[in-house]
């Protein structure tokens, strides 16, 4: 991967660190979301770094974007952790969910001081409430398997438990990671969440491992891949020996890429009449939410002026 070479912007540019950011459906989208919000003339600019990159790179990037006047903000996917972890210091404030959550997604700037703030929390709710029917839980056994332990998964956790607070709860959730220090994180984050909804943390170094917890799982049940397999690399978290549960919600939170994982389910979809979801509502409601921010303005997260943003974004999805 090539260095990333910093130039001061010339105009107001909202920056999108990530891996392969060129790729990326939001390239195209971010004129037509800027000139609907009339946010003036103003630019996107990709930031890629390999995942878990230098600690160096990334303090290079956020030091850059905190003393570049024109420089507004970013969004920051697969380093949301990283980031925190790196760059913790040069922040000025941290809002009560990066904190929380460990991780920081979306940059902005108030005059000269710099801000940090986990979106994934509100983002995944949104998404949550539009995959998941009405009262999902209630009446069922249904569990939760969550593949991946990064921050992606911690918001979603965080949103389940707030589900169980409403009444409304699985009877149980699983995770699982390649790295036992990403479920040693998580574990600690979510005991902080204030729960006693049950909860399993699995190393499963292999995909075979995944299989084997997905097969017991109850009918009705949510697998969500929150690895980053099929986008940020190649690969599945599951094997296509997989038996999923009956009538169950899968959910990728990719929305581009290989997409194993959506193909697995999809090849099962008709015998265990299963619910599948890419990440493309993840995804609207991820950048609205980090725009709204770096911007400073507001942007609901439903009703007519946000399914005209909508609109736009599912015109040019490619």
């Amino acid at each position: 991967m090539e260095k990333n070479h910093y130039e001061p912007a010339t105009k107001p540019t909202l920056y999108f660190i990530g891996v392969t950011t060129s790729k990326s459906s939001i390239m195209n989208l971010f004129p037509k979301w800027a000139d609907y919000l009339k946010l003036g003339d103003c630019e996107i600019k990709g930031v890629d770094f390999l995942p878990h990159d230098e600690t160096e790179k990334y303090r290079e990037c956020v030091e850059f974007i905190k003393n570049d006047p024109l420089s507004k903000g970013a969004l920051v996917t697969t380093h949301k952790i990283d980031i925190f972890l790196s760059c913790v210091d040069l922040f000025d404030h941290l809002d009560d969910h990066a904190k929380l959550m460990g991780e920081i997604s979306c940059i902005s700037k108030d005059g000269k001081k710099l801000l940090g703030h986990a979106k994934d929390s509100i983002s995944s709710d949104s998404a949550l409430n539009r995959i998941l029917p009405k009262d999902k839980w209630k009446g069922t056994n249904a569990e939760v398997l969550c593949l991946g332990a990064g921050g992606a998964a911690t918001a979603i956790l965080y949103n389940i438990n707030r589900q169980k607070q409403r009444g409304n709860q699985p009877s149980k959730i699983f995770v699982t990671d390649i790295k036992k220090s990403r479920l040693e994180s998580i574990e600690q984050k979510y005991s902080q969440f204030k729960t006693n909804l049950p909860i399993e943390f699995h190393h499963c170094s292999k995909p075979k491992n995944n299989d084997d917890l997905a097969k017991n799982l109850k009918p009705y049940s949510l697998i969500i891949n929150a690895t980053g397999l099929g986008k940020d690399k190649p690969g599945s978290p599951l094997t296509w020996d997989v038996k999923y549960p009956q009538n169950s919600i899968v959910w990728e939170l990719n929305y581009r890429g290989e997409l194993i994982f959506l193909d697995q389910a999809e090849a099962q979809r008709n015998k265990k009449n299963l619910t599948i979801h890419d990440g493309w509502i993840y995804f609207i409601h991820g950048w609205l939410e980090v725009i709204a921010e770096v911007f400073q303005m507001e942007i609901k997260n439903s009703g007519d002026y946000f399914e005209n943003l909508s609109e736009i974004a599912w015109s040019i999805r490619k």
